[in-house]
């Protein structure tokens, strides 16, 4: 079985959840590339944000997790780029959906407002669960910009 390769990114607000995330991850057999930031000094969440969806998007990574204080920001960045479909997940139903319907390739995670158990949880389930296909693919072709 092939190991999972992760890419993970954050700013400031979702810098000590990313590197717990990290961890876990690695903790859990995942190849784990970390593409900042490095602390919790105010910074630009397009500055991480777009590097993580240029490597996902060229397939370098399996999949990709963002974390930022609402989620939205980081999130909304990553989804700029045409291959990526990241979905904002504040608990593990929404990431089951989020793989099983939308093959989201970008877990978003809304730091400021979810527990870092629920988290783990998340990023479980997001990894765990494969996308279903059939009608949903129909939908995903229609996503991209042509």
């Amino acid at each position: 079985m092939k190991t999972l390769k992760i890419a993970i990114a954050s700013d400031h607000a979702g810098y000590q959840f990313k590197n717990r995330l990290g961890e876990f991850l690695k903790e859990n057999g995942y190849l784990v590339t970390d593409f900042g930031t490095d602390s919790e000094a105010s910074m630009d969440y397009p500055d991480t944000a777009h590097p993580l969806a240029e490597a996902v998007a060229a397939e370098k990574f399996d999949f990709g997790f963002t974390l930022c204080g609402s989620g939205n920001g980081i999130t909304m960045t990553a989804n700029k780029h045409q291959k990526i479909r990241a979905a904002l997940c504040w608990n593990s139903e929404i990431a089951e959906l989020a793989r099983l319907h939308n093959n989201a390739n970008v877990c978003g995670i809304p730091a400021r407002f979810i527990s870092y158990e629920e988290v783990e949880k998340i990023a479980k389930i997001f990894l765990a669960t494969d996308f279903e296909g059939g009608r949903h693919q129909t939908r995903i072709d229609k996503i991209p910009l042509k």
